[in-house]
């Protein structure tokens, strides 16, 4: 307890960290408050119904991401998904279009204005999905009180300035916070959803007095924790061997190096990214539905039950492709094999260079695979157990997603408060080692 009590008194001590959390927790609870204002023109006594409509299918999940606030009628209803939606986009643009490979290579002026793109897109995804809110609140009888075409225009500007106002909170917080800003949105707004979801989930139980369903969602919890544990914390070590060399020391010549160290690879390098990669995609159909009239029509009605079988073969399928995709590009072997050359080091039984390249390659690819697969599982046993009566609500909440979201956001927000404490000669959060964010293991320094 001791420990605890100096430990925080060290974190307000520095005034750069208190800065930040104080501006994060700030944003954070700005951001909750937006969820709670309602769009103006809508009867009030109609967002009952609406939250009713929200809570299950495909729908339940969009309000999941968005924190309550889609099921409430906010000014935060669409939440942050049009901007991973946007930033999935150009991060496909910029491997198939040579304009958008130009900028990504440019360093920071690049990245402006991939961003630029980015904020640009996002409007127009905003715009397109304030359409179809629009549509959905006509369809569930929450229509608006005002003429249809005033309620229409104020609707889309509202919610694409809303949109683009919690972008720029979650860029703000990366910037000037702690940790991911659109990552720790996200949290936040499923933990607000967990008080719902219990209490939800003990009245389900005592109005059917199921005594299955326990024993099925115990299973569940564990099962899950387990597949968390192991994606978050798994790695694979690949020896390196420092050659010895010759280096001149206080006017001697002394021979330096010939230590071995070791090359972390994460089993999960990408982290909670490709879930929300692939859940931003599955929003789609939902979208397309509501603007043409046609969710219930074919394949967009099967993409839109989320217990159905080919929402979560795509959902699955989805996951594993983006696994890949985004650890190639926060991983790269060329470049790691290139600093390892460049110092000296090599791996015993391959030579350096091109060569180390492929091979680190080639062991990314071998473990990412179960990595992918244990991801996708994860994802899709919420379905799986709704199966057996659990509740929607409390099967999201406890869900692989939400789970592993959680914990990788806070594991990376304590990696961020233990570096600046560690680099004011500070002791660590914890006795038996540094934390290991989602992001750790696959940086590697040489």
């Amino acid at each position: 307890m001791k420990k605890f009590i100096t430990t925080v008194q060290n974190i307000w001590g520095i005034q750069e960290l208190r800065e930040r959390i104080l501006l994060t927790l700030g944003l954070v609870l700005i951001y909750r408050i937006g969820t709670f204002i309602a769009l103006p023109g809508l009867d009030p006594n109609a967002l009952t119904k609406l939250g009713n409509a929200g809570k299950t299918g495909m729908l339940g999940l969009v309000n999941l991401f968005a924190g309550g606030a889609f099921s409430r009628a906010s000014i935060f209803a669409l939440g942050i998904m049009p901007y991973i939606s946007a930033s999935i986009a150009v991060q496909l643009l910029t491997m198939v279009v040579p304009q958008f490979q130009k900028m990504s290579k440019e360093g920071e002026s690049g990245r402006r204005q991939l961003n630029q793109w980015t904020r640009i897109l996002t409007v127009i995804v905003t715009v397109f999905q304030a359409f179809a809110y629009v549509q959905y609140l006509d369809k569930t009888g929450s229509g608006p009180i005002i003429p249809k075409a005033l309620f229409t225009i104020s609707t889309v500007v509202i919610l694409t300035a809303g949109t683009l106002f919690v972008m720029w909170m979650g860029e703000r917080i990366t910037d000037k916070g702690l940790g991911n800003g659109v990552s720790i949105l996200i949290m936040v707004g499923i933990l607000a959803r967990f008080p719902g979801a219990v209490i939800q989930e003990f009245t389900t139980r005592a109005t059917l007095g199921n005594l299955i369903a326990p024993v099925i969602e115990v299973a569940f919890l564990i099962f899950v924790v387990m597949c968390v544990i192991l994606l978050v914390q798994g790695t694979r070590r690949i020896p390196i061997q420092y050659a010895k060399r010759n280096v001149i020391q206080g006017g001697r010549m002394m021979q330096a190096g010939g230590t071995r160290q070791y090359l972390p690879l994460k089993l999960n390098a990408s982290g909670v990214m490709p879930i929300i990669f692939a859940q931003a995609i599955m929003f789609i159909p939902a979208t397309l539905g509501q603007v043409s009239g046609m969710e219930n029509v074919g394949f967009i009605r099967a993409l839109n039950d989320i217990r159905g079988f080919w929402y979560n073969l795509f959902d699955f399928v989805l996951i594993v492709a983006f696994t890949y995709f985004y650890t190639a590009l926060i991983v790269n072997p060329t470049q790691i094999g290139d600093e390892m050359k460049k110092n000296g080091g090599f791996i015993p039984g391959v030579k350096p260079g091109t060569k180390t390249a492929e091979f680190i390659d080639a062991v990314i690819s071998r473990i990412t695979l179960p990595g992918a697969i244990f991801l996708g599982i994860v994802a899709i046993m919420p379905s799986i157990v709704m199966q057996f009566n659990v509740d929607q609500q409390f099967a999201l909440f406890f869900g692989g997603s939400s789970l592993i979201i959680m914990v990788g956001v806070i594991l990376d927000t304590l990696q961020t408060v233990e570096t600046h404490l560690l680099n004011r000669h500070y002791d660590g959060l914890t006795s038996s080692g540094r934390i290991k964010g989602r992001q750790g293991l696959a940086q590697v320094s040489i």
